[in-house]
């Protein structure tokens, strides 16, 4: 049986995650904060229906939650070590998983069982990405390759190469033709994902590239690092569009709301930003002495912003408290 979460222990840690986050941001909290976890928590993914959220810790665990009611419904234990990534298929039937070892797994969303391994990669895989048709599943790894596994099945479909370091983080775009990856090298790569070829190579960070996105659209593209800045990009032309600066040091993890129009990001500086993409200035900075930001993710519907950081928890955030229904921001226009 699942392990269930005790909401008086929810609650408890509700309000001391509320008392690290409103020092600067009076009147802010999380809405829920899910407890189970016994380390960092260190990447976060709803599932496209949003009844379903899955997070990963340094404990080794995966653990699936429903947000709603604040339950834990699985733990998928079985890594051996930090879990580094995670990603539903757009079914909402299959988790894929890594951590700090050269597999990947796959998992039964509905049972909690493990489904699979994928392995071919010669050294931890950093990064998972479904394409939006699910037939095919990208990997980026320590190996410096980006792999196209065709899915249900699994097969190594094919081996992208050309970053000269690590490869952090990719992502698709919508129409699952394009992929971006990033890593130690500093650049991020567009592939042509049919021709298993690289379309364009962009350059501007000064550092490693922790996190890459794309919007809903697939129309910007936005990077971080540990060079501590946001750019922006269209990844049809490769422009470099804008540049967002205001974290100091690494800009961890990245996430936009549905419509596009806003851009979440966390990093080494405790701090949590939300950005106005059109205007490129934060429209709220929630500040914490404690606890570094290493994931953060959106409900499909925009209304819930989930955040995972080192304090173990996973909190649940009101995206219209932190973003005022007059701001006009969320589940709005098509970037």
């Amino acid at each position: 049986m699942p392990r269930q979460s005790s909401f008086r222990a929810i609650a408890a840690m509700a309000v001391l995650g509320a008392a690290l986050w409103t020092r600067s941001a009076p009147g802010a909290k999380p809405k829920t904060v899910l407890i189970g976890h016994d380390k960092a928590v260190t990447c976060l993914a709803f599932a496209p229906d949003g009844q379903t959220l899955a997070s990963g810790s340094k404990d080794g665990t995966v653990r699936l939650w429903d947000p709603a009611t604040g339950k834990e419904r699985f733990v998928l234990p079985g890594h051996p070590r930090m879990v580094v990534a995670v990603a539903f298929s757009p079914d909402g039937k299959t988790l894929a998983s890594t951590a700090d070892d050269k597999d990947i797994r796959l998992w039964n969303v509905s049972t909690g069982k493990e489904a699979g391994r994928l392995r071919g990669h010669k050294d931890e895989v950093r990064s998972v990405a479904f394409a939006p048709d699910g037939k095919t599943l990208a990997s980026g790894s320590g190996d410096y390759t980006v792999k196209l596994w065709d899915m249900p099945g699994g097969k190594l479909r094919a081996t992208l190469i050309g970053h000269t370091g690590e490869v952090n983080t990719v992502a698709l775009a919508p129409g699952g033709k394009i992929l971006a990856s990033a890593g130690w090298d500093k650049t991020i790569r567009l592939w042509d994902v049919r021709a298993g070829k690289v379309k364009s190579v962009l350059k501007g960070h000064t550092e490693m590239v922790r996190s890459v996105v794309l919007s809903q659209s697939g129309r910007v593209l936005a990077s971080a690092g540990k060079d501590g800045t946001i750019k922006l990009w269209n990844p049809n032309t490769g422009k470099l569009e804008a540049t967002l600066r205001g974290h100091a040091g690494l800009v961890r993890t990245l996430a936009f709301a549905p419509g596009g129009k806003i851009l979440a990001s966390g990093g080494k500086d405790r701090t949590l930003r939300l950005w106005d993409v059109q205007t490129q200035r934060p429209k709220r900075v929630l500040k914490t002495e404690e606890v570094p930001v290493l994931a953060v993710a959106f409900a499909p519907d925009g209304k819930t912003l989930a955040l995972g950081s080192t304090d173990k928890q996973v909190q649940l955030w009101d995206t219209v408290q932190l973003l005022p229904r007059k701001s006009g921001a969320l589940n709005q226009g098509n970037q």
